[in-house]
């Protein structure tokens, strides 16, 4: 592998050297556990890595509780994710998700921002912070900077609305409106450490004191191209009791998840199975 490293530590630095290679092919890493993956699947040569693991920038690092969401840098590692008591509290979803990544060597190093950028349809974290409806707060090597959706950042299979100027700076999740919250992630591989998921489910349901839901948030992962939020089966929790919920309820919510599912076959699972492992446990997370 012949490729040039530029190490930015300060976002003058950062920026300079994205300017720099405008004309070029280059990528930017941090924890750099993905981008060493596909570095050992093709030749890469007459590119510019710019390492931001030493970005000193406290925007693009840490969880900073803001006035209507959580802020978090892009280059916090699942650990710093799932040791945070805040995240923890008010979004076990994404607790769980940075707890069930690889390992602990990886999740030490592994950050949120490479978790979305790698633009896995598996991606734990990404499928996560879709279900919380997070914001990707952006920024141009000029400074300009915008804000969008993870859902709709990410436009198809290993595609983003990221401009080859751009970088993800930090992420905001937005702050919990209802008084208790039904959170989780649930994710089916076929063994239980270091795996892929073959099928995962993202859910963060929020109700006020009498349980009756007031807004839901579920996003399905390695099912589909993309990680699809499902709007469908949002709605149909809307209103009503999540300690009523009947066993037709739980199976339409769970026909309405699976319809956002369009899965492969592949060598860890057939469609017809990922199909069916969405449907059960769609079913089962009200029990």
């Amino acid at each position: 592998m012949d490729f040039e490293v530029i190490s930015a530590t300060t976002t003058d630095e950062l920026f300079s050297a994205i300017a720099d290679n405008q004309n070029k092919e280059f990528k930017i890493g941090a924890g750099f556990t993905d981008l060493i993956n596909q570095f050992r699947h093709r030749t890469v040569e007459g590119l510019t890595v710019i390492n931001i693991s030493q970005l000193r920038d406290p925007e693009y690092k840490g969880i900073v509780e803001e006035e209507g969401s959580f802020r978090i840098g892009t280059l916090t590692t699942a650990s710093n994710v799932m040791d945070n008591q805040q995240i923890k509290a008010n979004f076990p979803v994404l607790h769980k998700a940075a707890s069930k990544l690889a390992s602990t060597q990886i999740r030490n190093v592994a950050t949120l921002g490479g978790n979305i950028c790698n633009v896995s349809p598996s991606g734990d974290m990404t499928a996560a912070l879709i279900a919380l409806r997070a914001v990707c707060n952006i920024i141009d090597y000029t400074g300009k900077e915008r804000s969008e959706l993870l859902s709709s950042f990410i436009t198809g299979l290993k595609q983003t609305s990221l401009k080859k100027g751009e970088i993800i700076k930090n992420i905001s999740i937005p702050k919990n409106t209802s008084v208790k919250i039904h959170s989780g992630f649930e994710k089916i591989g076929s063994r239980n450490s270091m795996e892929i998921a073959i099928v995962s489910l993202s859910y963060h349901i929020q109700c006020d004191e009498n349980a009756t839901i007031k807004k839901a948030g579920v996003s399905c992962g390695a099912v589909a191209p993309t990680i699809p939020f499902a709007t469908s089966a949002c709605e149909y929790l809307v209103g009503k009791s999540l300690t009523g919920l009947t066993h037709t309820d739980k199976e339409e919510f769970a026909q309405r998840v699976v319809q956002y599912a369009t899965p492969i076959s592949d060598i860890r699972a057939s469609a017809w199975y990922r199909k069916e492992v969405l449907f059960n446990i769609s079913k089962t997370i009200f029990d």
